[in-house]
């Protein structure tokens, strides 16, 4: 594994999504951290990518305002941990706005607006979403969302694997989620249980069906 090392990138912002680790324990427990922002951008760095993604921290969106249709140019780190971390580069800094896009954003499904804050997410809770929507029609919505998942594999010698999975956030009468196929988790020396969707509605219980 070849040390991480700092380069620079710019491009245009095709998406904006949260950025959130979760955890699993066979079907008992789906626990979502929210920790930043994925942003997807199209343009070039120094690794010579023309497609890429760049995770910020919350407060670095907070202060940059990015939005979809803005270009940009910072700096980032290449990742350590490739199984763990779902966007090509982290630990971005000294990002600004080149141009600002000015156009308004869609209000309704995929949405494009102003970005939801890590607060919002977490009281919302998701919902497993369907890859291909998620690399499809839902892909610039903001409450999609592609998550770095550990699997708690062995709880006694604390032994976990690692994948991704797509989430969402969005209003529970959008006619265009789907959940996808039913999602295995595995553990040491037994079948895999599945998720067949009952976490989602504990995740989200907190909001109705019209939210």
């Amino acid at each position: 594994m070849s040390e991480p090392y700092k380069l620079e990138w710019k491009g245009i912002i095709r998406s904006i999504q949260p950025r959130t680790r979760v955890w699993r324990y066979l079907t008992d427990n789906r626990t979502h951290y929210h920790i930043g922002y994925n942003i997807f951008l199209e343009g070039e760095c120094e690794e010579g990518l023309n497609a890429f993604s760049v995770a910020i921290s919350a407060r670095q969106q907070q202060k940059g305002m990015f939005r979809i249709g803005d270009i940009v140019q910072g700096t980032a780190w290449t990742k350590k941990y490739p199984q763990r971390e779902f966007a090509d580069y982290y630990k971005a800094g000294e990002i600004r706005v080149i141009e600002r896009n000015i156009q308004a954003m869609d209000s309704i499904c995929p949405w494009t607006g102003c970005i939801p804050s890590m607060e919002v997410y977490e009281e919302r809770g998701a919902r497993m979403l369907s890859m291909s929507l998620w690399k499809g029609k839902c892909f610039k919505c903001y409450y999609a969302a592609m998550a770095n998942v550990e699997i708690q594999w062995d709880f006694d010698r604390n032994i976990r694997k690692y994948r991704f999975e797509s989430f969402c956030y969005g209003p529970k009468t959008c006619k265009k989620y789907k959940p996808g196929k039913f999602r295995a988790v595995p553990y040491k020396n037994r079948d895999s249980a599945l998720d067949q969707g009952w976490l989602d509605e504990i995740c989200t219980g907190n909001r109705g069906w019209d939210d």
